[in-house]
């Protein structure tokens, strides 16, 4: 699955783009139609250290998930979104399968 990542006034490094890359690679074992997936990164302009937000869009056929974490750091906020959307996912492949 293509992950698209966009960092918002800053540059994100190679490391965490894989990384982003590869926990968002892991929801497809849940869910194996995914469309394409944004990931938004943004920093936040306050004086407390949780001020990384990671923001996340997965289109499915007929839906979309958008998850929105902050945390200390870009990797524990996409953990935590990749976390939410996998739970997301498993609900819906749940519901799919008890109306057939």
């Amino acid at each position: 699955m293509k992950v698209n990542t966009q960092s918002v006034n800053f540059v994100a490094d190679k490391k965490l783009i894989d990384f982003i890359q590869k926990r968002l690679d892991k929801l497809e074992l849940f869910y194996d139609k995914i469309i394409q997936s944004d990931v938004y990164l943004k920093l936040e302009n306050t004086s407390e250290k949780e001020n990384k937000i990671v923001e996340a869009k997965i289109s499915v056929p007929g839906d979309s998930f958008i998850v929105k974490k902050q945390c200390k750091s870009f990797e524990g906020a996409a953990d935590m979104a990749a976390s939410s959307l996998e739970r997301q996912l498993k609900k819906r492949k749940q519901k799919l399968r008890s109306h057939i």
